[in-house]
């Protein structure tokens, strides 16, 4: 039996599950809520994250995102499109399509600029989203380069769930989610964070970099600065 032949049988057990079928519905309401406000936010005109300053990392990229007209209110109206074809049960596969690209755009630029306000969010939605797209496999597997397709079909709703819960694929969630937590927290010693105040605050107990630190997040903060230049001059100050 081929690896493709043991994952559709695997497949059709997960379908048949309540408990996945249940996920599924978590991972699509979320998803589409996150970018319904998101995407509202941008349609009304309004600057996304606005209470975040113009000099900020993250600040300066949404203010001059702000600034492109129509494409901004673009952006605002694919994410709401997107979340309103996952919320549709026969739309979902299109939407977790067209959803899939924006959360990992923004995942990428989150970790990029060390943005806290989705640095953790982010990458959770990503793995939400790729869940979707493989729950959505039987839709997805014609647009794959397979040679050939088995007679799997679509996947028509069971009259009757299995009720037995996946304590394995739970347990994987709970840790993979823990992880991200942990990497969020650790990944990065020193972060801009949102402003000045919470930025020092990090350096409270560090004696050894604490100048080093204050000049870090006045750099981000006051003088607006890259954040890459005030990275390399934090580095340069704590070797010398």
């Amino acid at each position: 039996m081929s690896l493709l032949s043991k994952f559709e049988q695997h497949y059709i057990k997960i379908k048949g599950n309540r408990w996945y079928w249940l996920f599924s519905i978590f991972c699509r309401v979320s998803l589409a809520y996150a970018f319904i406000v998101a995407g509202l936010v941008k349609i009304v005109g309004e600057r996304f994250a606005s209470g975040l300053s113009v000099i900020h990392p993250m600040g300066s990229y949404l203010e001059a995102l702000h600034h492109t007209g129509y494409y901004y209110t673009f952006i605002g109206i694919a994410q709401v499109v997107a979340a309103i074809l996952l919320l549709i049960p026969r739309t979902v596969t299109l939407g977790a399509l067209l959803y899939f690209p924006i959360i990992v755009n923004i995942w990428i630029l989150s970790y990029a600029l060390r943005f806290d306000g989705s640095f953790m969010t982010a990458p959770l939605m990503v793995l939400a989203n790729l869940f979707l797209l493989v729950w959505n496999y039987d839709r997805l597997r014609y647009i794959l380069p397979f040679k050939s397709f088995s007679n799997l079909g679509i996947y028509i709703k069971p009259k009757k769930y299995s009720n037995k819960f996946p304590f394995l694929f739970f347990t994987g969630v709970l840790t993979t989610t823990v992880l991200v937590v942990v990497f969020f927290v650790f990944a990065h010693p020193i972060m801009p964070r949102n402003s000045l105040k919470d930025c020092n605050m990090q350096f409270e107990n560090t004696a050894n970099n604490k100048e080093t630190g204050l000049t870090f997040c006045e750099c981000i903060h006051i003088e607006g600065k890259p954040l890459d230049a005030c990275l390399e001059e934090f580095k340069n100050s704590s070797s010398n």
